[in-house]
């Protein structure tokens, strides 16, 4: 795994759409077997000098393992990650001002839309951290990655966004999801292929963080609605769209909400 990362640099053109940007290059830990690439990562920032104080991340940097013995998800649930799916946890420069960036998870969920249109997927977001793909035998959708965002703040401004990710290639995938082997066959599912996409996703998110308007535009594009309404405080809430910041915006009748779901800092 980490002979081969230099490899992860050999990925195609971002998409077109795309705002050039001066990225600083990746700094990449690979490995084989972790109990989780979120502690990892954290260790690797803790014990980094140039990061005290307020210093912001002068690069990304990701931990990428063959698999996870202890994947977290959101609100901490365990992540299914064996051998054969991609599984990494990224730290990404991000805005200063983080209330008028991008969301996070919304960005990287749009660079990885991008990629896996590429290649013919027509996947779709389940806001706030879940990519889709509609299934073709008339039953449900199902999961095919998972995205967890976070923020790094102090005082006030943001430091770095946090960014975990697993998504199911040559993997077993667990019920009620898929993997890429079975969408796109086998000899395209190449692990080390796929974490290269995720790289550049991230990438897309990193130059588009300054476009909040754009990222969200593009997210409601392929987003995922549930097909009934969300009960919420006595009220039963119609999905309607994304909020500018990000939220899910509800309505019911003449009245509008919007759900946010935070992921805590890290």
């Amino acid at each position: 795994m980490i002979g081969a990362i230099g490899a992860l640099r050999r990925r195609r053109p971002l998409a077109p759409r795309e705002t050039p940007l001066e990225l600083a290059p990746w700094q990449l830990r690979g490995l084989p077997v972790c109990a989780s690439t979120e502690t990892e990562l954290d260790r690797w920032l803790a014990q980094d000098p140039r990061l005290v104080g307020d210093a912001p991340l002068p690069a990304p940097r990701a931990v990428i393992a063959r698999r996870q013995r202890f994947g977290r998800g959101q609100q901490g649930r365990p992540w299914c990650s064996p051998a054969g799916g991609v599984w990494l946890s990224a730290a990404l420069p991000w805005p200063a001002a983080a209330a008028t960036a991008a969301a996070p998870g919304l960005a990287v969920a749009v660079g990885l839309c991008l990629r896996l249109e590429a290649r013919g997927l027509p996947v779709r977001l389940k806001w706030p951290n879940d990519l889709l793909l509609p299934a073709v035998d008339g039953g449900g959708p199902r999961k095919l990655a998972g995205l967890l965002p976070r923020l790094r703040l102090r005082g006030g401004t943001c430091r770095w966004a946090r960014m975990g990710v697993g998504l199911n290639v040559a993997n077993r995938a667990p019920v009620g999801a898929v993997a890429l082997a079975e969408l796109v066959g086998a000899g395209r599912a190449d692990p080390l292929l796929w974490c290269g996409e995720v790289l550049a996703a991230l990438e897309w998110a990193m130059a588009w963080a300054g476009r909040p308007q754009e990222v969200c535009r593009q997210a409601e594009r392929r987003l995922h609605l549930p097909d009934g309404p969300i009960h919420l405080d006595g009220v039963d809430w119609r999905p309607a769209g994304l909020a500018t910041d990000g939220g899910l915006r509800l309505v019911a009748g003449s009245a509008e909400r919007v759900l946010h779901r935070g992921f805590g800092a890290g």
